[in-house]
């Protein structure tokens, strides 16, 4: 393989607007009144080799997202290009060319697999729908898979319900994996296991990626577990992409208030690392008819008029890209430095939502004082 210069080559997959809606209909003529806006106006790149994880709480438009790619649904909007090729233009004969280089992993490992069908059925159906080898050459290719994902070639001739749901998950890990893809869709691969196996997977997931080059678009709400495995972060809210940066970055200097909620609720061992747990009020806007301006501001502690009325610009800091206006006010008083940005805005919403009978403008004189 090649090596590849980040500097210089372009993203293998590049997301531009990306919209999915569902059409609301009503009466007896089953007419449109509305639509579901899932995912409305995404756009992120993931470079060759590299792990975006994107992460939110349910209901957001992650799994949305993944299956848009793949055009396992239909985008109603935007732009997919993966290396080069335009996804949402092609036709099916080349988008089936194209599928066998982009695989899913879904997040149920039992309810993916048919139950009617022997692990050898499963596994060759992917070879034989792309006309990959004759039957010798895809016995090995398939028997390499399972190796590479930690299972005996045994396995061929048992069913689904024979395992336990780690070795489940590893059969789906092993049926992308036949077709030789560069990129993968890992749709919260184990939410559905029990913790111990959750790691080994987690583990397999990382050593497949180093020792084959592929790309991964890893979907969880596990915060922990994406800062462990992916590269670059991307947190969504309602359909939207709230804030973005390399993973480091993210999770020890998030500036969007709901990334910072989301942080505080992540557990650790070492009391310097805790946050205090920042609960928000009130439950996420319905999808057919998000608020205008910010998505988050009906449960922002620290929203503010503008927030109300105007949508958030993208703020750009050398690639930690955030959508508020209060942060990006903040971000301007501190001079830039993203670090104490960070902490003025955790003060700020911590001070917000311990205190909820303190008026907005109370809190956000005081952190105008945090600056003098």
């Amino acid at each position: 393989m090649s090596e590849q210069n980040p500097q210089t080559d372009p993203p293998l997959l590049q997301v531009k607007g990306l919209e999915t809606h569902f059409p609301i209909r009503k009466g007896l003529l089953r007419r449109q009144v509305g639509s579901v806006k899932a995912v409305d106006g995404v756009t992120f790149d993931i470079p060759r080799g590299k792990t975006l994880g994107l992460v939110g709480e349910s209901g957001c438009g992650k799994t949305t997202v993944g299956r848009s790619l793949l055009r396992l649904v239909e985008p109603t909007g935007g732009e997919v290009l993966f290396d080069n090729h335009a996804v949402r233009k092609e036709n099916a004969r080349s988008l089936r060319s194209l599928r066998r280089r982009m695989q899913i992993v879904f997040q149920d490992p039992y309810g993916s697999l048919n139950p009617r069908m022997k692990i050898r059925s499963i596994l060759e159906e992917g070879l034989i729908l792309h006309r990959l080898g004759e039957r010798s050459a895809r016995l090995e290719q398939m028997e390499q898979a399972l190796e590479r994902t930690g299972l005996s070639p045994a396995v061929l001739e048992r069913y689904p319900h024979e395992f336990s749901g780690g070795q489940r998950q590893r059969i789906a890990i092993a049926r992308a994996l036949v077709l030789k893809p560069e990129f993968l869709v890992l749709d919260e691969p184990v939410s559905a296991l029990d913790v111990s196996i959750q790691a080994q997977v987690i583990n397999l997931l990382k050593e497949l990626k180093q020792e084959l080059g592929l790309t991964y678009l890893f979907i969880s709400h596990d915060l922990s577990v994406v800062e462990y495995l992916a590269d670059n972060v991307a947190v969504m809210y309602l359909g939207q992409i709230v804030e973005s940066a390399e993973a480091g970055q993210l999770c020890q200097q998030p500036l969007h208030p709901y990334t910072l909620a989301l942080f505080s609720a992540v557990p650790s061992v070492e009391v310097k690392n805790r946050r205090q747990r920042i609960v928000l009020a009130g439950d996420v806007p319905s999808p057919s008819r998000p608020p205008a301006g910010c998505r988050f501001h009906p449960r922002c502690p620290l929203a503010e008029t503008v927030c109300r009325e105007v949508e958030p610009p993208q703020v750009d800091l050398a690639g930690h890209r955030f959508h508020c206006h209060v942060a990006s006010r903040e971000l301007e008083r501190c001079g830039g430095d993203a670090a104490k940005t960070s902490v003025v805005m955790q003060a700020a919403i911590t001070a917000a939502t311990s205190d909820s009978t303190e008026p907005h403008s109370a809190v956000s004189q005081r952190m105008s004082l945090d600056h003098q």
